[in-house]
């Protein structure tokens, strides 16, 4: 690493754990020279961070560094998971286009993203551009500086659409999977009906199961 020319894409994501809310995926272009100033910044594994420290560095990030921010509503997200039917086929899909929005408009050495599924589903899933650069996976690869940059900016975005989610259907989408995200489900059941959960929710989730049980 000690070519400065050194540059790649750090990927990640926000919300593949959370009922409600979106899927959202980012990608991050950086260099070797790059790094100190976003450890400057403070850049480091989004879930080490508050909300609104996410939210201030991702700002930052975006002003820095050339980005790609990938959002999978629910709806959409639903309507992709029918079809594909696997969540690592779907997060490959949501990681190769950040990668190749930003290989779009930069050349870069490598790609590395957080170990989710085989290298070979985002390898597969990468538009023809994509297909010059390596693409890594690794586990807790947040503690690369460009996959940490791409976390925040997954989490913030993550954030900012429950937020909207909440005040267009007035009510609080809590994050995770938890008790009180059965509860509020229910509430929506018993406002929206049924058929509408699929509006705010990532359906295939066991907590469906829950929200619908009488």
């Amino acid at each position: 690493m000690s070519n400065k020319s050194v540059r790649w894409i750090g990927s990640d994501e926000a919300g593949k754990g959370d009922y409600f809310g979106p899927l959202v995926i980012a990608g991050v272009l950086v260099d070797n020279t790059i790094v100190k100033s976003l450890e400057e910044l403070g850049v480091k594994d989004s879930k080490r961070l508050s909300d609104n420290s996410v939210k201030a560095l991702a700002n930052k990030i975006k002003k820095m560094c050339l980005c790609s921010v990938v959002t999978i509503g629910p709806a959409k997200y639903n309507e992709l998971y029918n079809k594909i039917r696997n969540l690592n086929r779907l997060l490959a899909w949501g990681h190769s286009r950040a990668i190749e929005n930003i290989l779009d408009r930069e050349e870069c050495d490598y790609a590395l993203a957080d170990q989710f599924g085989d290298e070979k589903f985002i390898i597969a899933a990468l538009m023809e551009k994509g297909k010059g650069i390596k693409v890594k996976q690794e586990i807790r690869a947040e503690s690369d500086i460009g996959v940490a940059a791409a976390s925040i900016l997954a989490r913030a975005e993550f954030v900012h659409r429950l937020a909207m989610q909440s005040v267009k259907y007035g009510m609080d989408f809590p994050k995770g999977a938890s008790p009180a995200v059965i509860e509020t489900g229910k509430e929506f059941v018993r406002r929206y009906g049924k058929e509408r959960l699929k509006e705010v929710a990532k359906i295939h989730f066991k907590t469906t199961k829950s929200v619908l049980a009488e």
